[in-house]
């Protein structure tokens, strides 16, 4: 017989019985060690493949949001600029209009009463216009990413059963 066997070979019932009980205790400590190292290069590659997933979809999470801030920037740019419009042009309007009006009126009615009824037109063109501009920036929603929101929340779920299935 050559000797105990070293390599990483199985070795056969007859070979077991046969060997001494330091041998087998170093062959144990040989195949346990093999064992613990196959079992953290496996960890050690299941965290780079979870590591490298969670790089990939925050990745897709940014760009997402980014498309979805510019949809909303999109639609909520004209709302914007009635609401800014409207104030414009009640403020522009108003000094040359107002003296026209009032002067107007004063011909016909007293000049306190005038600058009542200038004022009350005044007040009620430029509600309008803040309640259609209003309206349409609800139109728009929250100025916030909400499908990358939800998306993300999915994905933080995802995250979780992944790294709690690897513990079980």
């Amino acid at each position: 017989m050559a000797g105990p066997s070293t390599s990483r070979e199985p070795r056969s019932e007859s070979e077991l019985r046969d060997s001494s009980l330091p041998e087998l205790v170093r062959q144990l400590a040989d195949e346990t060690t093999t064992l613990v190292r196959q079992e953290l290069e496996l960890v050690k590659a299941e965290a780079t493949r979870a590591g490298d997933a969670i790089v990939t979809l925050a990745k897709q999470e940014l760009q997402l949001a980014k498309a979805e801030m510019s949809e909303k920037g999109r639609k909520a740019a004209p709302a914007a600029g009635m609401l800014g419009a409207a104030a414009g042009i009640a403020l522009l309007a108003a000094g040359a209009l107002t003296a026209f009006l009032i002067l107007a009126l004063d011909e016909v009615v007293a000049a306190w009463l005038a600058a009542l009824i200038v004022g009350a037109i005044y007040l009620a063109v430029a509600g309008a216009l803040y309640l259609t501009g209003k309206r349409r920036m609800q139109d728009v929603g929250p100025l916030l990413p909400e499908q990358t929101i939800d998306t993300v929340k999915e994905d933080i779920a995802w995250a979780k059963t992944q790294i709690g299935s690897d513990s079980k």
